[in-house]
């Protein structure tokens, strides 16, 4: 039986990484809004904001898969006060280099892809750092997962709104200082308040690519990571048409933008909260199967362009059941994971998970230019709902069977 005091070091970790994300996220969540928002005003081009998403998101499936080494090799804590400290700079330098009338939109590209360059290692040494504060059990580390959700779903909820509230008074680009400040902050947290960790045996040989074969071999990861694929292409096609719709059809209000991301953020938060009392009771594949069903039933008013109210009450809806298929895959993921190879696994899956994006940002872009958003709402929501359907098949079969072995073992 563990010690109080070693409980009260582990819970005081898990809560120091949750404060981390809430305020880190806080400010990527306002940039998230205010840097395509930016982009799309002052060039007036959808084609040139889903650029800059694209740009920023391609390094994740670039460098995601060998920043696995990485990991391993220093730490997931030393690697995730690498990521928030580097940050930091590179992000301020955006609003300094406008306001000085140097920020050509070449340069800006740079420094966005520059910024993509940290996120897959820090993504997954969040993650990976979780076995040794909360154990190996699959239900605690999916109570833990659901916390981080939890954490970003708050930040999610606030950050929007608050960048929607804040662009029409201080303008796009000095929002981006507040999410400069917050990387800060969240280096300060996990620097004193996590516990060092020692390096995952760097000794040991893994190649690089040693996570995405273990993935590949995998009868239940393979097969999920090719949904993970087009998830990550039809989600970024949706992200790239919530502003372009709010600028359109509601006067270019970015109130209504932050709005519609603060619905994103409200449903996640509220998931998470359902989630870590519902996998004390459901099998995780199950509960993943089922919640990826319900996700996408709610974003079928999409294309038919309703008021923003109905828009705002349908993300939310959707976004709720998020955690409830996040939380347990990737606790499931976690404990199917040798120890030595957590770290490249986990970068091998968030490179999976951002693959298709790129892609799905210009495309959705080129949509949008030439045909408006409701083509583009139709082909994302009809998307996402197919690959929904052969996710829960995958699991719920993946789970029954499970379930059989279970059976057949008792005497």
């Amino acid at each position: 039986m563990e010690s109080r005091e070693s409980v009260t070091v582990k819970k005081t970790a898990v809560g120091a990484l949750v404060a981390a994300e809430v305020i880190s996220v806080l400010g990527t969540r306002m940039t998230y809004l205010a840097l395509p928002w930016f982009v799309l005003v002052t060039t007036g081009s959808p084609g040139k904001m889903t650029l800059v998403l694209a740009v920023e998101i391609a390094p994740m499936a670039i460098l995601g898969i060998p920043s696995g080494a990485l990991v391993q090799r220093i730490g997931s804590r030393s690697t995730m006060l690498i990521a928030d400290f580097a940050r930091a700079p590179i992000l301020a330098s955006i609003p300094l280099l406008h306001a000085a009338g140097a920020l050509s939109f070449g340069l800006l590209l740079g420094l966005v892809a520059l910024l993509g360059c940290f996120m897959p290692p820090y993504f997954a040494s969040q993650r990976t750092i979780l076995p040794e504060l909360v154990g190996e059990d699959e239900r605690r580390m999916s109570q833990a997962n659901s916390l981080i959700e939890g954490g970003t779903a708050f930040a999610a909820l606030i950050g929007p709104a608050l960048a929607g509230v804040l662009i029409p008074i201080i303008g796009a680009p000095n929002v981006l200082y507040v999410d400069a400040a917050t990387y800060f902050v969240s280096f300060l947290l996990i620097l004193t308040l996590v516990p060092r960790r020692k390096a995952l045996g760097a000794a040991v040989q893994h190649g690089v690519l040693a996570g995405l074969h273990f993935v590949l071999r995998d009868r239940l990861l393979a097969p999920l990571a090719a949904t993970v694929v087009a998830f990550g292409f039809f989600g970024a096609g949706m992200s790239a048409g919530l502003p372009v719709y709010a600028f359109d059809e509601f006067d270019g209000s970015s109130t209504i933008a932050g709005l519609f991301y603060a619905a994103l953020g409200a449903g996640a938060l509220v998931g998470s909260l359902v989630a870590v009392a519902a996998v004390r009771k459901v099998a995780p594949l199950r509960l993943a199967g089922f919640a990826a069903l319900a996700f996408t039933v709610p974003l079928w008013v999409l294309p038919f362009l309703p008021p923003w109210p109905v828009v705002f009450v349908a993300l939310f809806t959707a976004t709720l059941f998020t955690p409830l298929v996040n939380g347990p895959i990737i606790a499931v993921l976690t404990a199917r994971t040798p120890e030595a190879l957590r770290a490249k696994v986990m970068t091998a899956v968030i490179s999976v998970n951002t693959l298709a994006a790129p892609l799905g940002f210009l495309i959705a872009g080129q949509v949008l230019e030439r045909w408006g958003v409701v083509p583009l709402f139709t082909a994302v929501v009809g998307g996402m709902t197919a690959m929904a359907i052969v996710f829960a098949s995958i699991v719920l079969r993946h789970d029954q069977a499970m379930a059989d072995a279970v059976q057949v073992a008792q005497p």
